[in-house]
């Protein structure tokens, strides 16, 4: 296989990064997965090693030595300011060298791979979260992505810090018992919720770490706890009221593709139910919703379109 028929599609989020080498045709022939490289979490450096090492680990599951690419698409969480590009555009100039190259937030590569036309309503809720959308005459426009301190409601990093509360307020007597005390505290291997204090004020907790409790928000509502229950049902209506915002400025009518990525919302039986719930009861007709298991096929394909 000669390089001019490579193709390079990366989905960079907060949690991971994916790299998919793929032939002209679209058909994948190596993966590679590294840590995360959103800068604005982990720091620039960092990133560059986790695209460097996603591309690297790419090429050899794929059993090629590293050469160029025809087109390249990197779909990647934080970059939706110029500055930020400029960040990854750095990174590229020096290691996509000559390689034409198309750079969009991750939400794009959702859109791109869960809808048949290439419009509707993406919809990413893993360690954070965002919607993006794209009518039919080319507009787009996203709610949401504002990072975990001003935003990401309905993520896993909000839930999980939602679980970690509701301990603290029982412990206190402010609020009922739930069971997430006796399945978060024997995960993180902790005595007392009051042992909670050291743990999560630690030294740069990563929010990876935090959103990862939010599945054992899901066990305690699929047991009946009305707790966890009632963190979903939250998570699911804040994440129905950025789609309602994005669908109702964007001017969509009628059936309303909706791709969803994120192992919360993917894996996550209940928030999804809730969201669908939700978002019915907004008068949102979203058909077909279609779970994106890899977005980063996403990246391929538009990467394929790059002239």
């Amino acid at each position: 296989m000669t390089s001019e028929k490579l193709l390079l599609g990366i989905d960079g989020g907060g949690s991971k990064t994916l790299a998919l080498i793929a032939d002209e045709s679209g058909n994948v022939i190596g993966r590679g997965s590294a840590e995360s490289s959103n800068y604005h979490s982990v720091g620039k450096e960092k990133a560059y090693e986790s695209l460097n090492n996603a591309i690297r680990f790419a090429f050899e599951d794929a059993k090629l030595s590293r050469q160029n690419f025809q087109a390249a698409c990197l779909g990647l969480s934080g970059v939706d300011r110029p500055q930020d590009r400029a960040v990854i555009e750095s990174w590229a100039k020096e290691n996509l060298s000559g390689t034409p190259l198309k750079i969009v937030n991750d939400a794009e590569l959702v859109l791109a791979a869960g809808t048949a036309d290439g419009w509707g309503v993406a919809m990413i809720c893993g360690t954070g979260s965002i919607v993006y959308g794209r009518n039919k005459n080319g507009e787009t426009m996203r709610a949401g992505g504002w990072g975990y301190l001003l935003g990401d409601e309905g993520s896993g990093y909000r839930i999980g810090l939602a679980a970690l509360q509701a301990i603290a307020r029982a412990h206190d007597g402010r609020d009922e018992k739930t069971i997430l005390n006796q399945l978060i505290l024997n995960h993180l291997s902790l005595s007392s919720p009051v042992d909670l204090i050291k743990y999560i004020y630690r030294e740069r907790v990563p929010t990876t770490e935090i959103a990862a409790l939010a599945s054992f928000v899901e066990e305690a509502a699929e047991g009946g706890d009305a707790v966890a229950t009632k963190i979903l049902q939250e998570a699911a209506h804040e994440l129905s009221l950025a789609v309602n915002s994005t669908v109702r400025q964007l001017r969509m009518t009628g059936a309303i593709p909706c791709a969803q990525a994120g192992g919360v919302i993917t894996r996550g039986k209940i928030i999804a139910a809730m969201f669908r719930q939700s978002a019915h009861a907004m008068g949102l007709a979203l058909h077909p919703i279609q779970p994106v298991i890899e977005p980063a096929q996403g990246a391929i394909r538009l990467a394929q379109k790059i002239k």
